[in-house]
């Protein structure tokens, strides 16, 4: 019974000193956007009207050839 009350405050401290450790270097500093970066394109979506302009062109490219 002791064994397992000495052996669990050991692991309680161990991940409390890893909490400590975390915060003090600053990795939860920033934790919204990591988590939604992955959400965000890096260049913004075409509308709908330049799409069909895009498409519109290339078929007349192709026919003038």
């Amino acid at each position: 019974m002791v064994i397992l009350l000495g052996v669990s405050l050991t692991i309680a401290l161990c991940f409390l000193g890893a909490f400590i450790w975390s915060v003090r270097t600053g990795q939860f500093e920033d934790d919204y956007s990591p988590a939604h970066q992955i959400l965000f394109d890096d260049q913004p979506l075409k509308s709908t009207t330049e799409v069909k302009e895009s498409l519109n062109t290339e078929s007349e490219n192709k026919s003038k050839q």
